[in-house]
C-alpha cells in the first residue's frame, strides 16, 4: 500500500492489521463528495485489491459525519456549460465499490446523505450509531435516484419502503435504519469504527480471501436470476473450488482447533 497519506488527503488510509481503514477526510463540509475525494477513494480501493496483506476495508468519515453527499458548491455549478457531462464521465465505474473484491465495512458515523448514503448502501455491511442522520435527499433536491440507488434500496428494503424514502427524503435514524434494514448492526458513536475494524479483523483472520470474493460474486448474480441457474452456478463452482488450497486448510484448522492459515488471493487470477 501507499504511504500514509497527509492530513490534508481528502481521504485517510490507516492499516489495523490486515484491515485497512479509509477515512474520508473533509470534515468541515462533513466530508461532501468531490472529484478530488472519489479519484483518491477509488485509487485506495485499487490498490486494496490488489494489495494481498489487506484481507477487509472499512470505510468511514471524519469529524461528526460520514458523508454529507455530493458538495453543494459543485451542485450549485450544475447548469455551467460542460458541468454536466463531467459528472457522467469518469475514469472509474461509479459503482466501483460494489466490484471491490474484498469485504467493504462502512461505519456510519454521523449523517449520510445522498451520494453519501449511496456511498454507505455500496458497502456490503453496514455499523451505525443511533444517532446518525440517513436521508436520501435526492428528491428534495430536484434530482432522479442517483447512482443506482432505487436498485440497491429496493433489495434492501423493499419497493414500498424504497419508494417512501426516495420520494420523502425524509431523515432516518440509526435504529429506524436497523429495523428497515438500511443498516445490519448498531454501535455507539465512540465505538462505531473500532466494532467495524473488530468485525473486519474477524472477517480477515477467520474467512477465506478467495471464498469471500466468490460470494461476493455470487451474490450480485443471484440477484436477478432464478433459483434453478443460482443453485446451477453453485454446483460449478463448488467442484472447482474442492481443489482450492483453501479448503484444505479450512478443514485442518477446522479440526486441529486453531485459526486458518489461508493464502493470499489475487482477484485478477478468478
Amino acid at each position: 500500500m501507499s504511504a500514509a497519506p497527509a492530513t490534508a488527503a481528502p481521504v485517510l488510509a490507516e492499516r489495523r492489521g490486515a484491515v485497512l481503514l479509509l477515512t474520508l477526510n473533509r470534515p468541515d463540509r462533513l466530508n461532501a463528495w468531490n472529484d478530488e475525494l472519489e479519484q483518491r477513494y477509488f485509487a485506495l480501493l485499487d490498490e486494496a485489491a490488489a494489495d494481498p496483506h489487506v484481507r477487509a476495508v472499512v470505510l468511514t468519515g471524519a469529524g461528526r459525519g460520514f458523508c454529507a453527499g455530493a458538495d453543494m458548491a459543485d451542485l450549485r455549478r450544475v447548469d455551467e456549460p460542460g458541468v454536466a457531462e463531467a459528472t457522467t464521465t469518469r475514469p472509474r465505474p461509479r459503482a466501483l465499490p460494489l466490484t471491490f473484491p474484498k469485504p467493504l465495512i462502512a461505519a456510519i458515523n454521523g449523517p449520510a446523505a445522498g451520494l453519501g448514503l449511496v456511498e454507505a448502501l455500496y458497502c456490503d455491511v453496514r455499523f451505525c450509531t443511533p444517532e446518525a442522520k440517513l436521508t436520501t435527499s435526492f428528491a428534495r433536491r430536484g434530482l432522479i435516484a442517483e447512482y443506482g440507488v432505487s436498485w440497491l434500496l429496493a433489495r434492501l428494503v423493499g419497493p414500498g419502503v424504497a419508494l417512501d424514502l426516495l420520494l420523502s427524503g425524509r431523515v432516518v435514524l440509526g435504529e429506524e435504519a436497523l429495523r428497515l434494514r438500511l443498516v445490519e448492526r448498531l454501535a455507539p458513536a465512540q465505538r462505531v469504527v473500532e466494532e467495524a475494524v473488530a468485525y473486519a479483523q474477524e472477517l480477515a483472520t477467520w474467512s477465506s480471501p478467495r471464498a469471500m470474493a466468490t460470494i461476493k460474486r455470487q451474490l450480485q448474480r443471484d440477484l436477478d436470476r432464478p433459483f434453478a441457474a443460482a443453485v446451477a452456478d453453485a454446483d460449478e463452482l463448488l467442484r472447482g473450488s474442492l481443489a482450492w488450497p483453501d479448503v484444505r486448510e479450512g478443514v485442518a484448522s477446522h479440526l486441529e482447533r486453531r485459526p486458518p492459515a489461508f493464502p493470499p488471493f489475487d482477484p485478477s487470477e478468478s
